[in-house]
């Protein structure tokens, strides 16, 4: 099935007139002597963070000039870890210092921040590490070099290479899908907190063995993001262009995040792509869990995460409050309201959202603990098809009706491919993502995204449930796979 919603004859006379006179730069980008000057003087921050913008619920922070972040503002082109002042409130959830990294350009003002995905975590196992890839990432906190100098093909160096693979969105000169966003700023904010950045909620976890003490655990996600949208504006250009992405958990926190995110930034042009991180139709008040599966991850998230209650004062500090306060149209009892309310508030954005029809990591977090048929099945195959089932139920009944409610989200669904459980559409390359049957490939809709200059939404999705099975498969899905 496919939709595009077609603009009309005067956008797309206008549409032309700009491609041929922008042919060669988009908004945003330098000309030659500005970007040779910027080489010799890096541009300063020209939006700051003011004194409004540090006041209330989940405030940005000041430029602290008495702060030393490591940050070079002259040093192009290369991987910079930043470090970010404990005043701000950021931290992983293990209580070390949270940092950042960033890949500044000297030739345009574009930004993308990429949301690292991976996992999330709601007890003992799964946020002190032993849940392995279903539980927190970088549960002991970041490393100082954990971006910096990667590289696609260095084998040997296996620590990185899960982050040097994960999407052409960022990686700078991928050596065979390089995306135009690669060759942007760069803000890769790493995942620390197992609560998909939206968390602010310290909990007390205890191990089921009592073998070992306590774990205190900082579910402190909102509070990094907001430090590092801090530091982008304190530091960097205004982006004519701005993106937000990610996969899995990252995906979702670029959701969850993108109302103040892009209210913040203030860019000409803003972009989502949200790659395998939904938030289907799922009322809290409701017990009706055939109709709609994800009721109970949405509670238990919340449970664990904010101090959030239904029917609560309004005017509390946390995650649910704030985002219905910042976005018209948000209702708390139903998260996937926030489609309609993102797109009733950024209108003119383009927003995007994509996942596998056979996805079977994000599906597992969705149902697996919360539905005994799925959890009891000693069968491995069939609780993978029961995953899949309720997933691609989800799909169709509880998220493509609410994204058809708007005009500018667009949505691509292929059905499978052979790497990474089927999860995620736009890690380690944009292959075997295509909907054949509509002669569509993936590069098709993240165009069709982060495109200023307007014009149809893609909507698609595939019905073939046969074909990527037969034939999506490579030798370099193994490698990285076997590396991994």
């Amino acid at each position: 099935m496919i939709k595009i919603l077609r603009p009309s004859s005067l956008a797309l006379a206008a549409s032309s007139l700009i491609l041929s006179a922008h042919a060669l730069a988009e908004p945003g980008d330098y000309g030659f002597w500005t970007t040779l000057g910027n080489l010799f003087n890096p541009p300063k921050a020209n939006a700051p963070v003011t004194p409004e913008q540090a006041q209330g619920m989940y405030p940005l922070s000041l430029h602290d000039p008495d702060f030393d972040d490591g940050f070079d503002p002259g040093d192009y082109d290369n991987w910079q870890k930043v470090d970010v002042p404990i005043s701000t409130g950021a931290m992983c959830g293990n209580g070390s210092p949270y940092k950042f990294f960033v890949y500044r350009v000297p030739d345009t003002s574009n930004t993308i921040f990429y949301f690292e995905g991976g996992g999330a975590c709601w007890d003992y196992e799964s946020c002190s590490g032993q849940a392995g890839i279903r539980g927190a990432r970088n549960p002991n906190g970041i490393p100082d070099n954990y971006v910096q100098n990667i590289n696609l093909l260095d084998f040997q160096n296996t620590a990185n290479l899960a982050t040097a693979a994960v999407s052409p969105l960022i990686y700078t000169h991928h050596p065979y899908n390089q995306f135009k966003t690669g060759e942007w700023n760069l803000v890769y904010v790493p995942y620390c907190t197992g609560d998909i950045y939206v968390g602010d909620k310290t909990e007390i976890y205890q191990d089921p063995t009592g073998q070992n003490p306590d774990l205190i655990w900082h579910h402190n996600g909102l509070r990094n993001v907001q430090a590092v949208v801090s530091w982008v504006k304190n530091n960097l250009q205004k982006p004519e262009q701005v993106l937000a992405a990610g996969c899995s958990a990252g995906s979702i926190g670029a959701l969850l995040n993108y109302s103040k995110l892009r209210a913040d930034m203030d860019a000409t042009y803003g972009y989502l792509i949200d790659d395998s991180g939904p938030l289907f139709h799922a009322p809290l008040n409701s017990d009706d869990i055939a109709s709609y599966p994800s009721v109970p991850l949405h509670k238990e998230v919340l449970r664990s995460w904010t101090t959030y209650t239904a029917g609560g004062d309004p005017r509390e500090t946390n995650p649910i409050n704030f985002l219905s306060s910042i976005t018209p149209g948000f209702n708390s009892n139903e998260l996937a309201s926030l489609y309609k309310a993102l797109s009733d508030k950024f209108p003119e954005d383009r927003l995007g959202i994509t996942h596998f029809l056979a996805d079977g990591n994000f599906s597992s977090y969705s149902y697996e603990r919360f539905h005994e048929d799925i959890y009891s099945d000693p069968n491995g195959e069939s609780r993978l098809n029961k995953l899949r089932e309720k997933w691609q139920w989800d799909t169709h009944n509880n998220l493509i009706p609410l994204l058809d409610q708007t005009s500018n989200w667009g949505y691509y669904f292929p059905m499978f491919r052979d790497f990474n459980e089927s999860h995620c559409t736009t890690i380690l390359d944009l292959e075997y993502g295509e909907i054949a049957e509509h002669g569509l490939v993936l590069r098709d809709f993240l165009n069709n995204i982060v495109n200023y200059q307007g014009g149809a939404i893609i909507r698609a999705y595939e019905t073939d449930k046969v074909s990527d099975f037969e034939n999506n498969h490579s030798w370099f899905y193994d490698l990285v796979d076997g590396l991994l």
